[in-house]
């Protein structure tokens, strides 16, 4: 693989697109499906009974059978493997895509930094190693150039560039924005150390202190050229991006963090700013009332961090659910899309689905066994809501993965077939690839990945953004880790408070 490759997901990022979330936006950039499909969700238990509407979660990992848990284990380490492996130890930045070159994303970085503390739990790394490379990692980015030329800088105003070259730390390129949410999984990896790194060691209090000096420096509200709204990111050719953060999407986490910020806050008006275009996305898709958001990680990534279970702003209060229900219904609402399967695609059903942002062939049309011309795409954010439907038979695993602490009951069972139907094509040793698609199944050379005759495209590799969820919610799933460390940081607290949220643990004292 050429050290000049570059994955789909950065040609989706290439001038011209800026970035993925300014296309989810902006739904003619997806090709959609036209059907309307009333099909219930089915909910699973031991006898598959039918259900519009799912339960809370019942399913703890102690209740599943001993091959499931062991599934489960294994691909929890596997998944922490890619991050500690990937990641260049002289600097902590962990890269887009890997195995082979790639750029590093601070994305990825952020959710690398969490699977350290939880790689540390499990005993996959002792706590030294993760107090090293954590360590090393937030020296990089306290130290790292800030300032507005257009080569020789890793970052401006506290945010960073969304892809950093491996080895330098610089801006990759000049099609990669500085970006407002990709600082914020980045920060949210930094507030994790700060809150697991706890001990009076002088490692451990270097840990704290340059996490706040990373945090306290981003200026939230230079990000808000359209306040209170906040902006999706900066250039410094093209200035601020004509687009801003509003709800209901992966944005959340942003305001969260600019608002719980001491030095460069923002005003408590731009959460009901963020929530004011809730309406537009709130109604029925495949049996379920949720928020929609056709793509999963929208669901996924605020959550991996933040524990909604109980706590409730005004809108939530309103509608009589939290986020963690929200989540729990988008997940079964894609697994009765899959089994509704108005598109035809092969081996879609009740334990194969899953539609999120992720690698695919690649922009390739392809006559079909009935004779039907299909186009099959690269990295773009497939997703079935009421919002959109972007569909071309490619799974991402992480659809499911990551919705784990969400819906355990249909994942579990998603996952283990998964492996078993598509074994060693579909997980290798990072756990699961990043997509496949069983209608692929051609001689045509495909843009990503290979073709397996027979058996349909799989990825040849993992994405950061994609792999982060699957560790992060295992672990939130099992034990709770992820989310009550971080319900000890004061400024996920603040944020969260100033937001409007109340309820449940966020009322009750630190401990």
């Amino acid at each position: 693989m050429s050290p000049l490759r570059v994955s789909g997901f950065a040609r989706l990022l290439s001038p011209g697109h800026v970035n993925r979330r300014i296309l989810i936006m902006n739904k003619h950039f997806f090709r959609r499906a036209t059907l309307n499909v009333l099909c219930a969700a089915l909910a699973f238990t031991s006898g598959a009974a039918w259900s519009t509407e799912p339960k809370a979660p019942t399913h703890s990992f102690d209740t599943l059978s001993k091959p499931q848990q062991a599934m489960v284990e294994d691909l929890e380490k596997r998944t922490f493997q890619w991050f500690w492996d990937g990641a260049n130890p002289a600097n902590g930045l962990i890269p887009d895509h890997y195995p082979g070159p790639s750029f590093a994303s601070i994305a990825s970085v952020g959710f690398g930094l969490t699977a350290y503390g939880i790689g540390a739990e499990r005993g996959y790394i002792t706590r030294d190693q993760a107090v090293d490379r954590t360590l090393a990692t937030l020296r990089f980015f306290a130290n790292a150039s800030q300032n507005d030329s257009e080569d020789d800088t890793s970052g401006y105003h506290g945010f960073f560039y969304h892809f950093l070259d491996m080895k330098t730390g610089k801006r990759f390129a000049r099609w990669t924005e500085l970006s407002s949410v990709d600082t914020t999984w980045l920060l949210s990896g930094v507030l994790f150390a700060q809150s697991y790194f706890d001990r009076d060691t002088p490692k451990e209090k270097e840990i704290r202190s340059l996490a706040d000096t990373i945090y306290r420096r981003v200026d939230w509200a230079w990000m808000q050229p359209r306040a209170p709204l906040v902006s999706m990111g900066w250039t410094p050719g093209g200035k601020f991006i004509d687009a801003d953060w509003k709800g209901y999407d992966e944005g959340m986490l942003v305001y969260i963090l600019a608002l719980g910020s001491p030095t460069h806050t923002i005003s408590s008006d731009a959460w009901s700013a963020w929530t004011s275009t809730y309406p537009k996305q709130w109604g029925r898709f495949e049996g379920q009332t949720f928020l929609n958001f056709a793509p999963m990680f929208g669901h996924q990534y605020s959550e991996s961090w933040v524990d909604f279970r109980g706590i409730r702003d005004t809108w939530s209060r309103e509608h009589g659910l939290d986020y963690v229900e929200n989540g729990r219904r988008a997940a079964y609402a894609q697994r009765a899309y899959a089994i509704a399967n108005p598109s035809h695609w092969k081996d879609y059903g009740a334990n194969v689905w899953g539609l999120t942002a992720c690698n695919g062939p690649g922009d390739i049309m392809l006559r079909m066994p009935d004779s039907s011309m299909r186009r099959f795409d690269g990295y773009t954010a497939r997703g079935a809501g009421l919002d959109y439907i972007s569909d071309d038979g490619t799974i991402a695993p992480t659809a499911a993965g990551g919705s784990i602490a969400f819906a355990p009951e249909i994942v579990v069972p998603a996952l283990q077939a998964i492996k078993d139907r598509y074994g060693d094509d579909v997980y290798d040793r990072y756990g699961f690839v990043d997509a496949f698609n069983p209608s692929f199944d051609t001689d045509i050379p495909p843009k990503e990945g290979r073709v397996v005759r027979g058996k349909g495209w799989f990825d040849t590799l993992q994405i950061g953004i994609d792999q982060g969820p699957i560790v992060l919610m295992i672990e939130n799933w099992r034990s709770g880790f992820v989310w009550s460390v971080m319900r000890k940081n004061p400024y996920i607290r603040k944020g969260l408070q100033r937001a409007g949220f109340t309820g449940g643990w966020l009322d009750k004292a630190v401990k």
